[in-house]
């Protein structure tokens, strides 16, 4: 995947976090249930089930968000990065499968899209962002900015 298929966009507020009682119980109950009810809100578990599951891992150069996608082509995910820090992940899946065996026949298509968002709270270099997909995990990398490198410091512990 080349970082072409990173596009910027501004000020984008797609933010995954949700707050309210009622999201909460409906995220409770259907955990309870296995996903069999749908409280018709936008991240039920129906829906979550095309959302890849994501990685966010910090290293001292740079930021790397990992999501899996498997049995995706990389040209089925689009990628868009926000000025002020979110990165949203999205696309198409679908699968067909076809059996003609002694006369009968068998179809069968299982399709969705996907949308997560991913808030980068960090100061990066999204223009320099890179993206590599290999057996189902898309990984795109973030340079941290010279100033967001400098920001750790050690501190000692002393024993009293």
């Amino acid at each position: 995947m080349s970082d072409s298929l990173i596009t910027k966009k501004e000020n984008s507020h797609n933010s995954p976090m949700r707050y309210g009682y009622h999201h909460d119980f409906g995220d409770l109950v259907n955990r309870f249930f296995n996903g069999m009810l749908d409280f018709g809100y936008d991240d039920a578990p129906l829906s979550q089930a095309m959302n890849p599951k994501v990685e966010v891992e910090e290293k001292e150069n740079e930021v790397v968000v990992s999501a899996e996608v498997p049995g995706m082509n990389e040209n089925d995910v689009d990628l868009e990065v926000s000025s002020d820090g979110y990165l949203t992940i999205s696309g198409e899946k679908k699968q067909e499968k076809k059996e003609n065996h002694k006369g009968s026949y068998f179809s069968e298509i299982s399709y969705g899209s996907f949308k997560r968002t991913i808030p980068l709270p960090w100061d990066l270099k999204f223009d320099d962002a890179t993206a590599d997909y290999k057996d189902g995990v898309l990984k795109v990398t973030f340079p941290k900015s010279q100033n967001e490198q400098g920001k750790k410091k050690k501190i000692s512990i002393k024993r009293k």
